[in-house]
């Protein structure tokens, strides 16, 4: 049984690192506007996450892993997404055509980053579901929830400080260029 909390533990810090609109605003944020939003930003992911993993592990998870149709159209419905978001990446902006985003909430920003992301949900889908099988003690779906919102805490909060570190800023800043 603890094997499987280091194992469900391992996968979300992989989906966490893995790239993504989440990590890409969040570092983005983290670079330009400081520990602060960045923190802000944190705790607006992770509430989209606590959002999300109850509802996986409320079930949702099943149903998707077992619904065909609608597992499949989520997937499409996400690689759909992220290939727009990899397209916004890779056109070309002419220098000096900078756009300005409007200064809301971290927090917010986050939150809304997070619940529009179809990745997430599909990621849930995917890997909450083989580890809601029968057999487990009832604590068990309060563990998974809680790696998901601790991770998603703790780690993110360290990416965010790291970012602040002046060795890796400067690296970030010559990748940039």
């Amino acid at each position: 049984m603890i094997g499987e909390l280091l194992a469900f533990a391992l996968i979300m810090v992989v989906g966490q690192f893995s790239p993504g609109p989440d990590m890409l605003l969040l570092t983005r944020t983290a670079l330009a506007e400081g520990l602060r939003a960045g923190c802000l930003m944190v705790f607006g992911i992770v509430t989209g996450l606590a959002f999300y993993a109850t509802i996986a592990i409320g079930g949702m998870a099943v149903i998707l892993a077992k619904g065909g149709v609608i597992a499949l159209t989520m997937k499409w419905l996400a690689a759909g997404y992220l290939l727009w978001l990899a397209w916004g990446l890779v056109k070309k902006q002419e220098v000096g055509d900078e756009k300005v985003v409007p200064k809301r909430s971290p927090y917010l920003r986050g939150l809304f980053c997070n619940l529009l992301n179809p990745k997430v949900l599909v990621f849930f889908a995917g890997m909450v579901a083989p580890f809601l099988t029968e057999g487990h003690p009832s604590w068990w779906p309060y563990a998974l929830w809680g790696l998901i919102v601790g991770e998603g805490l703790f780690f993110w909060c360290l990416w965010v400080w790291l970012l602040q570190l002046p060795k890796i800023r400067r690296g970030y800043q010559k990748i940039g260029r």
